[in-house]
């Protein structure tokens, strides 16, 4: 299909989101295949040299280079703007690339950003980076809409919520934010990693822009690198595409036709993912070791009411504080249980099928400023567990051996 062409039978809102998540952005060649195909070409040929002249100014459609355009990263594009309601998305090489490429479409030198503790280590690592072109992040309480509208600057340009947080799962109020931000005039970006648009749809909430590390739980199964940005067609077509041509944060045609794919059991893995993850964070919770479980879809997380009101479910990630007498103590713990793992995976990359641990204060979040790693709550005691697939009673016993029996 070509760049700006309509989307096919199948996309649109009347179809249920498993139809779309299987249909969507599909539309087969003269070869009538039945499964999408996957175009690994690096460039495109024109018709004549006026065609050529006419593609490369933007007069008509057509592909010309992978960099900016490829009909199967096309494809994950339009299946993904379906699932999440958005006008448009455009595809890229992770979920960095991703959120770096937001940051170049909307700020310059001397600009603001607001942005949630408690986010994922790199995310940090990234705007400190932005720093050094003078644009500056303050960040602030997810859960305090207050603290957010407080800290808009008039030459704030965006707020930035992941929601839920890495690895907290901290639950922002994403109604509340985007009239903040509307009344501000600034963009409301939302990272939607954890939940994906199966559990929560944060445009339908007044969300401007979304963001995803494809990688994770659109792909499922921890086999290809990918990222997306959605959000409306005008600022899609004039603020991010110039992005996407000209930085080329480009997605793979193939990795693009396994997130394709990847979004086709979307709706079932979530639901499995959740149940699992609930079911673990349960057992987790009345064990006597643990100091506190985070998960939203508990009772005892501080902002389960919002998340059940602006979730499906609760998603696939918790994390939990072990106790100990002091910092050293809890450390030493948390180590135990991961070095005491023999199902789960060691590993800092979530979204699989299969399970996995880290100890974010030396992974994830290690390169973080220890205050400030301590005022986003992310101890020495804390693990991240990212629940699988696998039957929870055996995610539970692995734990276990580390835990103590």
């Amino acid at each position: 299909m070509s760049e700006g062409a309509a989307r096919p039978p199948g996309e649109g809102d009347e179809f249920g989101f498993d139809t779309r998540a299987v249909r969507a952005g599909f539309e087969r060649t003269p070869f009538g295949e039945h499964t999408e195909p996957v175009f690994l070409a690096s460039s495109f040929v024109h018709d004549s040299a006026a065609h050529a002249a006419a593609k490369f100014a933007g007069e008509a459609p057509g592909y010309i280079y992978s960099r900016f355009g490829n009909p199967t990263v096309r494809l994950f594009e339009q299946r993904l703007a379906a699932l999440e309601g958005a006008e448009d998305c455009r595809a890229t090489a992770s979920g960095m690339s991703a959120i770096m490429s937001v940051l170049v479409s909307l700020t310059r030198a001397g600009d603001h950003v607001v942005c949630s503790q408690g986010v994922f280590g790199t995310t940090i690592q990234l705007f400190a980076l932005f720093a050094r072109y003078g644009i500056e992040t303050s960040y602030v309480a997810i859960d305090d809409p207050a603290a957010w509208e407080a800290a808009i600057r008039p030459n704030t340009k965006m707020l930035f919520l992941e929601t839920p947080s890495n690895p907290l799962t901290g639950v922002g109020d994403v109604r509340a934010l985007a009239a903040i931000a509307r009344a501000r005039g600034v963009a409301l970006v939302v990272d939607n990693c954890f939940c994906t648009p199966a559990l929560q749809q944060p445009f339908a909430l007044g969300a401007d822009i979304v963001v995803h590390s494809a990688t994770k739980y659109l792909d499922g199964q921890g086999r290809v690198l990918g990222g997306a940005v959605l959000g409306s067609r005008k600022y899609v077509d004039e603020l991010l595409q110039p992005v996407v041509r000209y930085c080329g944060p480009t997605l793979s045609a193939f990795n693009a036709w396994v997130l394709a794919k990847g979004l086709e059991t979307l709706s079932v893995r979530m639901a499995r993912h959740s149940e699992n993850a609930l079911a673990v964070a349960r057992w987790l919770e009345a064990r006597p070791e643990v100091e506190r479980v985070y998960y939203p879809w508990l009772p005892s997380h501080p902002q389960h009411a919002l998340a059940r009101a602006q979730q499906r479910a609760g998603g696939a990630v918790l994390a939990f504080d072990v106790k100990g007498a002091d910092e050293v103590v809890r450390k030493a713990a948390a180590w135990r249980i991961v070095d005491g793992c023999r199902l789960l995976s060691i590993t800092a990359n979530l979204g699989d099928v299969k399970s996995t641990i880290t100890h974010p204060a030396s992974t994830t979040h290690g390169r973080m400023p220890i205050e400030a790693r301590r005022e986003a709550g992310i101890g020495e005691g804390m693990l991240r567990v990212a629940v699988g697939l696998e039957d929870p009673a055996d995610i539970c016993a692995d734990l276990a051996r580390g835990l103590g029996g």
